[in-house]
């Protein structure tokens, strides 16, 4: 299982993926939104979303798990 967080506090913009998803390394998985910028929260390898953690329009704080990966 790997952990994906937030690199910064802001709002969830728009979850980019659905639980059950397969996605591949730097795929964008949340788009996240603070001081009008949209900042991509990434995948950091290839894997299938076991878990998100956030929905749009809830507020994450720096270094919160957004999702978790499984192989």
């Amino acid at each position: 299982m790997t952990d994906v967080r937030a690199e910064l506090t802001a709002s969830v913009f728009k979850v980019e993926v659905a639980v059950g998803d397969e996605v591949e390394e730097g795929q964008p998985l949340v788009i996240l939104e603070s001081m009008k910028m949209e900042i991509p929260v990434i995948s950091t390898r290839a894997g299938r979303v076991e878990e998100l953690l956030f929905s749009e329009g809830d507020i994450v704080e720096e270094g919160a798990v957004v999702a978790r990966l499984a192989d």
